[in-house]
């Protein structure tokens, strides 16, 4: 059941936020994916120790300019004959050492001009080249991390995206993985460089004079208190930013692809209001982010004003009182400045490592989804195949305790073709998916010449068996690469051969760049007709000993079906086939007709022994010839 999150937000934002139970906010910092992360630093490890040891120094050169700022004042600009801090009487050895101690003020006041100059672009180009370096590995690591999901995506089963919306698995490789860039190249990497300048910072205050800076650090429990309201929502709030993204993702998507059947029932309204909900949703979720955004920066920046002041009021007591000196005092106000930024930086950064986590622990939870089709270790990798297919007493069942095939059994001999038909849900196409092992079988034994199928290596049993189906995909690219599918083994003139064979070449050749045509998305361009002579080509040139062929003719007029069939007749040749169809006009032919009903067999045999029989088959034969029997010609 989805968790109900009630969150105080402003009287014109919504106050109610409800999230999937799977999407709630895990841990801020988690160390084992934290460890798995930095596993793909490891081979660009010499990129991120550059990157420290750099932003170690630019932290370090940030602290030289109010030193130098309060030597010159002190020395040259205002120069003062009161205590000096232990710093100052540093400094001053440091001026005798390199017999700058009693240069003229002009001289002075440019040499420290330039030292502070020379720290400001010290600091820029040590920035520069970090965050090149930084920018440059988290490219790496995003091109590593988006090639193991893929390649992962492409090793699950076909039943992990039997419930998972394409949209949310797109959002893991791009989104998901962009905020995880985000946390390689300003996050880990720039908290030691703000810890090191927090450090040096608290180093030097206490150096110049440490009871104001204890002053200065009165203010830290109010940016204490602040950061914690800051971080305790807007946590929440960011993660939810997330889910909503995902699911609007996953509904354009759907929409998208599925555009043609919306505006032919004229969908179009009832969509686009669906659309507004939840980009509504997602834009609340994001206003709620940049309303603590809205408050925090501004807050921040109204508490380094008042430490500011109270510092400026305590240490120019001091300067009165002859206790601090003018160039201590600047380069006090300088510190503060800059030690509260690195705070307010830190919390920026604990929202880039709660969004990171959250982004991790969706990436590994889809990393980590179990491969459940595999070869075994010891595989059956045959140098031929006969076409043998053999299913001994299957059960099989897509959820527990709905069975779709019962005890089933039956075998097809080395050439043979077996044609399988039977109503809607009867088990059909679940044949196919057995025999090319999509599922594994609950019970019993799906054998290729007699081996079981989980006994196989994965792409050698695959490798040998081609599968047409109803609704032809075709990739976008040329004509040419959808049929030879990163096929190198094939030349142009396979490919040709088997578009002749199947009676496709003469409209490729009317196409305007022939093999080299680029088609659309789901090879748009195409006819139906068409599309599936391509699918027919594309697995007459792979030449598989077994096919299966599921529904096949069944989008194509009868023209376009004669004309395959005539493809058929060739392509069926001396392969074991297993044809699946509801239009028994297509089955004909076929050696013998299996009669699947409720996933169990009731008729064998050829199609004149069927008939006789006057069982099932007659029946459905009966019902869809009668139909057009009747239609006058």
């Amino acid at each position: 059941m989805p968790r109900k999150i009630t969150l105080r937000y402003p009287p014109w934002v919504s106050t109610t936020a409800t999230l999937d139970e799977e999407h709630d906010v895990g841990k801020v910092y988690d160390g084992r994916l934290l460890r798995r992360l930095l596993g793909y630093v490891r081979p660009y490890w010499k990129m991120a120790a550059a990157a420290v040891s750099l932003i170690i120094l630019s932290s370090l050169l940030q602290l030289v300019g109010p030193l130098v700022t309060a030597l010159a004042l002190d020395r040259y600009i205002a120069p003062v004959e009161g205590p000096r801090s232990g710093l100052q009487a540093v400094a001053a050895g440091q001026l005798e050492k390199f017999g700058l101690l009693d240069v003229p003020a002009t001289t002075g006041v440019a040499l420290a001009a330039a030292v502070y100059l020379a720290a400001i672009l010290g600091t820029f180009l040590t920035l520069f080249v970090q965050s090149y370096v930084m920018g440059l590995m988290g490219q790496l690591i995003m091109r590593d991390l988006r090639r193991d999901i893929f390649g992962h995506l492409q090793r699950l089963p076909v039943s992990y995206f039997d419930h998972r919306p394409v949209g949310r698995l797109v959002t893991r490789s791009t989104n998901d993985v962009a905020s995880l860039n985000e946390l390689f190249t300003s996050g880990l990497v720039s908290i030691f460089g703000d810890v090191v300048l927090l450090a040096g910072i608290v180093t030097v205050l206490f150096a110049l004079d440490w009871r104001l800076a204890l002053v200065s650090f009165a203010v830290l429990p109010l940016l204490g208190g602040l950061t914690l309201w800051f971080k305790m929502r807007a946590r929440r709030s960011y993660r939810e930013v997330r889910v909503k993204l995902a699911k609007i993702n996953a509904f354009l998507q759907e929409h998208i692809s599925g555009m043609g059947l919306v505006q032919l029932f004229g969908q179009q309204d009832s969509t686009r209001s669906e659309f507004r909900r939840r980009d509504d949703a997602h834009r609340e979720a994001h206003v709620r982010t940049i309303y603590y955004y809205a408050i925090y920066y501004p807050a921040v920046e109204l508490i380094t004003a008042f430490g500011m002041a109270v510092v400026l009021g305590v240490g120019g007591r001091q300067i009165l009182g002859g206790a601090l000196t003018l160039g201590a005092l600047v380069a006090f106000l300088q510190y503060v400045q800059r030690f509260y930024q690195p705070l307010a930086d830190l919390s920026e950064k604990y929202n880039i490592l709660q969004s990171a986590m959250a982004s991790s622990e969706r990436i590994f939870e889809l990393l980590d989804a179990p491969v459940e089709i595999e070869s075994p270790p010891d595989a059956h990798r045959p140098r031929a195949v006969t076409g043998a297919v053999e299913f001994d007493r299957v059960t099989f069942s897509y959820k527990p305790g709905e069975e779709i095939l019962r005890n089933l059994s039956f075998r097809i001999e080395p050439g043979e073709t077996l044609a399988v038909v039977g109503h809607t849900g009867a088990g059909k196409s679940t044949l196919a998916s057995l025999l090319l092992r999509f599922y594994d079988v609950d019970s019993g034994t799906v054998r290729i010449d007699g081996v079981d199928v989980r006994g196989w290596d994965v792409s050698a049993l695959r490798g040998s068996i081609a599968m047409v189906l109803q609704d032809v995909f075709l990739f976008s690219g040329d004509l040419e690469h959808n049929i030879r599918l990163g096929r190198d083994d094939l030349d142009r003139s396979q490919v040709i051969d088997a578009l002749r064979e199947v009676d496709a070449l003469d409209f490729v050749e009317k196409l305007p760049d022939g093999l080299e045509t680029v088609l659309q998305e789901r090879g748009g361009g195409l006819s139906v007709g068409q599309k599936q002579l391509v699918a027919f080509a594309r697995a007459l040139a792979f030449d598989p000993r077994i096919l299966i062929l599921d529904e096949a003719t069944a989008s194509v007029d009868s023209e376009t079906e004669a004309r395959i069939q005539g493809a058929l007749d060739r392509l069926l040749v001396d392969r074991t086939s297993l044809v699946i169809a509801h239009r028994l006009s297509t089955v004909r032919r076929a050696d013998r007709i299996l009669v699947l009903h409720r996933g169990e067999v009731r008729e064998v045999g050829s199609h004149e022994e069927l008939l006789a029989r006057g069982g099932i088959y007659s029946k459905l034969y009966e019902l869809q010839f009668r139909g057009e029997e009747a239609i006058p010609a």
